[in-house]
């Protein structure tokens, strides 16, 4: 096998482990077109659209290296709590935000020991709100009057076949007023609680930023926020706004557009965040309005994978015969993850044919549903 054999297998590998960004994964540097960095690193409130596949995720990890000493960040992945209940899904995505400051304590904001007892009341009331009953019951007195009318009707009709008739009523009210002890059960659910209890967390979250002094801002990065029930999502968008606002935490949601709800009213109370108002969006979505741009990033994608499989930039255009790149990006619709997919597909045949000693000067070819893109040099 020849030494670009050898790294285009390696390449090949790469995408593979790559092609959904994880914690884990290598520390690949998410490309930037125009202020995409400068905007996710800044200390505001960001939502991140974009497509499956696009880098919301990777923008997010890569974004977070760059912060420095004194912001730190929260990663949250809301796959996790997908299949919780309301408003408990709500609590976890809190208690896991306190978790992370909890365990990274002394490493970001010291080791003065008022510090410790902030976090941990904090998670100590949600704990107990979470272990409690979505609605509890609590028994009330109450004194009622009773009042009870009765109407009595009587009628008279002249006649078989009445020209008219006659109604004469009388009504008879009996009323009776009675002193009557009723016990009736009253619904305290949890989001009223975490609601009521609200200004008391972004008073303790002030003084804890407060009396270490190290750090100014935390940003709690929401990923996969459409993971989250659609029913679910403008309640938990709404407390982790308010919870933020004229705090140092700010939040970072990426989700999908389309299948996003962040936003509605309710008894022409707004509930939610809306754009502009209460968060500024950052569009990371390429698509074929601006074919040349959509190209770059997908190359300047590939180049960086390119980088950690040890493939000098001219290697990797050599893999491509004419247009053959710009007709990759074509069949992957845009979407970096898509192209990703069929290159690495197309390759295994590649390296599989250069393997059995059977690779001869051609032009590869390769389906994309009914469609052939022919352009990846063998």
């Amino acid at each position: 096998m020849s030494q670009i054999d050898t790294k285009l297998l390696k390449l090949r590998n790469v995408i593979n482990e790559n092609l959904r960004t994880q914690l884990e994964n290598d520390k690949v540097e998410y490309i930037s077109s125009g202020h995409t960095l400068s905007d996710i690193t800044a200390r505001q409130s960001h939502c991140i659209f974009a497509r499956r596949g696009c880098g919301k995720t990777l923008l997010l990890h890569h974004s977070r290296r760059l912060l420095g000493d004194e912001i730190k960040a929260v990663y949250i992945n809301c796959e996790d709590f997908k299949h919780h209940s309301f408003p408990n899904v709500l609590i976890e995505i809190i208690d896991s935000i306190f978790s992370e400051l909890e365990r990274n304590l002394f490493r970001w904001f010291g080791k003065k020991k008022a510090l410790r007892g902030i976090i941990t009341g904090l998670r100590n009331d949600l704990q107990k709100l979470k272990s409690a009953p979505d609605e509890q019951a609590f028994d009330v007195r109450q004194l009622e009057s009773e009042e009870d009318a009765r109407k009595e009707k009587a009628g008279v009709t002249l006649g078989a076949n009445p020209i008219g008739s006659i109604d004469l009523a009388s009504e008879n009210n009996v009323r009776k007023k009675a002193d009557i002890e009723l016990k009736y059960q009253q619904n305290e659910n949890k989001l009223q609680t975490l609601n009521h209890k609200l200004p008391e967390f972004k008073s303790r979250i002030k003084e804890f930023f407060e009396i270490s002094g190290k750090i100014k801002s935390v940003f709690i990065q929401l990923d996969d926020f459409y993971q989250l029930n659609r029913l679910d999502q403008p309640f938990v968008a709404d407390y982790v706004h308010r919870l933020c606002k004229d705090t140092p935490l700010k939040f970072k949601l990426a989700t999908l557009k389309h299948n996003s709800v962040l936003y509605i009213e309710r008894n022409r109370q707004p509930i939610g965040i809306q754009e502009r108002h209460d968060y500024q969006p950052i569009n990371i979505d390429f698509t074929f309005d601006q074919f040349k741009r959509t190209r770059d990033q997908n190359l300047n994608i590939f180049l960086e994978y390119a980088k950690l499989a040890g493939m000098k930039p001219n290697e990797f255009h050599d893999l491509f015969k004419g247009k053959g790149f710009d007709r990759l990006v074509l069949a992957g619709g845009g979407v970096p993850v898509t192209a990703y997919h069929f290159s690495w597909r197309s390759w295994t045949g590649y390296v599989q044919k250069t393997q059995m000693g059977r690779l001869e000067k051609m032009t590869s070819a390769f389906l994309v549903g009914k469609h052939l893109i022919v352009g990846l040099k063998n």
